[in-house]
């Protein structure tokens, strides 16, 4: 038995959206035996570009039910049933998080259509729901809508089914919805750490056994939870804490990580040592203004007579402005060549926000 589903999202930093709406077809494998369709309030609000995509907006949700109050029809719908979702870790995800919230553990197995397709499916253009669908002339009655979408997932399903003769690719697609539970000591360290970006370091006592970084620190926190490599499972059961640094940007969470790396010498972080060219900025002093860790804060890093002298925060023009102000605001940095790599490369692929030559 299966429950094909749909769920459409707040959209919003990770791990902190909520459902506004969600469809579930019980599937038995040749039709549809049971159907939950509802708009969810979230609690929370809507993304403008998600309110443009759906069509949901907030105020089509004052009266709709909250989550917890659908949550045993969902139980019900879908006991017994192996979820299918047209990109499955998402919808999964999403579910698994909202179950958490009400304290309880939501796990079931799951069949990712988007992974069938391009197994069975080899060749199309594009394995996004809409494009695909016009690929295989399968009707979508409305688009980045719950119902909509999962109907052409049943729709979608079916075709799959009936390409996998052997059955082999189904079985093997079969995967746990919380493939590798964390544990309740990893779980509580995940709950306390922020979408931002920046670095996280994790702790024995003292000790720091590993450094990352992130534009988003819960995720890739996350992600090293749920790794099962030999260095990633050390890590996971040496750890007694973890703490995090937000930088605010990525080009300052580069260098900070760069910085200390070479500081604290983790045991589990590999030091690439390879050799890198030297790096001749096109002016000699300049500054880079990116932004900051809160609303109106923004990172200065300074370059001076083709040298990387440091960086700062601040919310003042003025501070940006005034060099000798601004000298005794930075943090050190070193000039080395793997910094001004670092910098190099970050001012070829990104549009800093301000580059304040002087």
């Amino acid at each position: 038995m299966y429950a094909i589903l749909d769920i459409e999202t707040t959209g919003g930093k990770y791990n902190e959206e909520g459902i506004t709406e969600i469809a579930i077809y019980k599937f038995d494998g040749h039709q549809i035996v049971d159907q939950f369709i509802s708009l969810v309030n979230p609690e929370r609000e809507i993304q403008p570009f998600v309110v443009k995509l759906t069509g949901i907006n907030n105020g089509m949700l004052v009266n709709a039910p909250k989550f917890y109050e659908v949550a045993k029809r969902i139980i019900e719908i879908t006991n017994d049933c192996i979820i299918v979702a047209h990109n499955a870790v998402f919808d999964s995800r999403i579910l698994t998080t909202e179950f958490r919230r009400l304290g309880y553990t939501y796990e079931k197995q799951s069949v990712c259509t988007v992974e069938l397709s391009k197994k069975l499916i080899p060749g199309l253009p594009s394995y996004k729901l809409g494009k695909l669908c016009r690929s295989l002339a399968i009707p979508v009655a409305s688009r980045h809508r719950a119902d909509g979408d999962a109907m052409a997932t049943v729709q979608l399903f079916k075709l799959l089914l009936n390409k996998d003769i052997d059955k082999e690719i189904v079985k093997k697609s079969v995967k746990t919805i919380i493939p590798k539970k964390l544990a309740p000591k990893l779980q509580d360290v995940l709950d306390e750490l922020p979408s931002k970006t920046g670095l996280f370091y994790i702790h024995n006592g003292t000790s720091i056994l590993y450094i990352g970084k992130g534009k988003n620190i819960k995720k890739s926190v996350n992600q090293l939870f749920l790794r099962t490599s030999k260095k990633a499972k050390e890590i996971q059961n040496k750890l007694t804490s973890v703490t995090y640094e937000d930088t605010g940007n990525e080009l300052i969470a580069k260098l900070k990580f760069a910085e200390q790396l070479k500081v604290n010498k983790p045991k589990y972080n590999f030091i690439n040592k390879n050799n890198l060219n030297e790096v001749t900025f096109n002016n000699d002093n300049f500054l880079i203004v990116e932004k900051g860790r809160e609303t109106g804060e923004k990172s200065v890093l300074l370059i001076e007579n083709n040298e990387v002298k440091g960086f700062c925060y601040t919310d003042l023009n003025y501070q940006i402005n005034n060099l000798d102000v601004l000298h005794s605001l930075i943090s050190p940095m070193d000039n080395s060549i793997l910094n001004r790599n670092i910098i190099k490369k970050y001012l070829q692929k990104n549009n800093v926000e301000k580059l304040i030559r002087f």
